[in-house]
């Protein structure tokens, strides 16, 4: 097996989100679980994508946190589809992921990598009684809460609590409490918190930054689920149109500033989302 360090959803190095890929070589299985984990908390990054070549078009992906395997991971498979198309594996062209999450299409081209969400479904819709214990987590009081918008979780691929704020000012002061986070991830059975705010400038739809403690992440710098499912909450609320690159910027409290792109549209007049993005091979090597 080959392992790669790649910075998503950035051109840059040392910018974006860092993943993990390895690479199994051609009719080498997967390791056991135990060993997948041990290595993705070794390499220490929020999710390592373990990659299997199934057929020319088709590969299976099963990611890893340093804590344990999770459905789908946005930003390691931009990682993943990067590696291959560097490496020579494949080409510009349409393929197939095979993830927990189910059979996503990824598009290739010569710089970007697209890849589809899941079906992206409302679980709740929270009473605004409810919603100051999710703002209190992150240090935020009824401030910082804007009139018309509520927090929703969201799921396409993974379940994540849309958590709105009126300013780019509430979004920088926002400081987490990991255990009161960590509680209600996991009393709302939720991956995490994505809190975003607006934005007026034409080139950017929202600034976002992202909470996963439950998941061993404090905060994420690109989260490509987050945002997917961010595209159906801002598409129910008629602020996006279909058809239309929506960008958001993540990761600039963190020091490392990325650009996550989505499309919404309709396949099948059924509901579509599209994340996209960017990375850079940063390492390779081998296992010792």
């Amino acid at each position: 097996m080959k392992i790669y360090i790649v910075d998503s959803f950035t051109e840059k190095r040392f910018c974006g989100n860092q993943a993990g890929v390895v690479l199994l070589e051609n009719g080498e299985d997967f390791p056991n679980p135990d060993f997948m984990r041990l290595l993705a908390a070794e390499l220490r990054y929020s999710e390592t994508a373990f990659v299997k070549k199934l057929e020319r078009e088709a590969f299976k992906l099963r990611y890893f946190t340093p804590a344990q395997e999770v459905e789908l991971c946005g930003h390691a498979t931009i990682a993943a589809f990067t590696v291959l198309r560097e490496e020579s594996v494949i080409k510009v062209g349409s393929y197939r992921a095979e993830t927990m999450a189910g059979s996503l299409e990824i598009e290739v081209s010569g710089k970007d990598i697209w890849m589809e969400m899941a079906a992206p479904r409302t679980i709740k819709i929270f009473e605004r009684k409810e919603s100051a214990a999710l703002y209190a987590s992150l240090s935020l009081d009824k401030s910082d809460v804007p009139e018309t918008l509520v927090p929703q979780i969201i799921n396409t691929g993974l379940s994540d609590i849309m958590l709105p704020v009126k300013s780019q000012m509430a979004l920088e002061k926002a400081v987490l409490n990991a255990q009161e986070a960590s509680r209600l991830s996991a009393a709302y059975d939720v991956t995490g918190i994505h809190l975003f705010c607006l934005e007026e400038a034409l080139e950017v739809t929202a600034r976002c930054r992202n909470f996963a403690p439950a998941c061993g992440i404090d905060e994420e710098s690109a989260t490509g689920t987050s945002n997917g499912a961010l595209t159906w909450y801002l598409r129910r609320h008629g602020l996006i149109k279909p058809g239309e690159i929506n960008c958001f910027i993540q990761g600039e409290a963190m020091g490392k500033p990325s650009m996550i792109k989505t499309i919404f549209d309709e396949k099948e007049e059924k509901p579509r989302i599209r994340v996209g993005g960017t990375a850079v091979i940063v390492l390779k090597g081998a296992l010792v």
